[in-house]
């Protein structure tokens, strides 16, 4: 119950969003409205970084209680950890330069 009601306010709000964003036209970008373009980067890479640290958060602590069941697998647990860091936090970064490329910047 809880997931499907997180499923129709997620799609609310993407169809919220969704309106503004497909009723500008291009000739009329540069007349000094709103830059949508930067507010849906700003919105992208906020669920990414939230994604991403919730992600690493939980990892970390996966990471604990398992040395602390096993202290012995202390290095290989170490290494799988890092690398999965690692790949979280290159998807906020890709994420980040997905957003800069749809706000304009380059």
């Amino acid at each position: 119950m809880k997931k499907s009601k997180l499923v129709f306010l997620v799609a609310v709000l993407l169809t919220l969003f969704a309106v503004p964003a497909l009723a500008q036209d291009g000739e009329g970008a540069g007349d000094g409205g709103a830059n949508l373009g930067l507010l849906g980067a700003a919105v992208g890479l906020g669920i990414a970084a939230a994604g991403g640290a919730i992600g690493q958060g939980r990892a970390t602590g996966e990471a604990c209680a398992g040395l602390a069941r096993n202290p012995g697998a202390g290095g290989r647990i170490q290494i799988m950890l890092l690398i999965g860091l690692a790949f979280m936090e290159s998807v906020v970064l890709y994420t980040l330069l997905i957003a800069l490329r749809g706000a304009g910047f380059f």
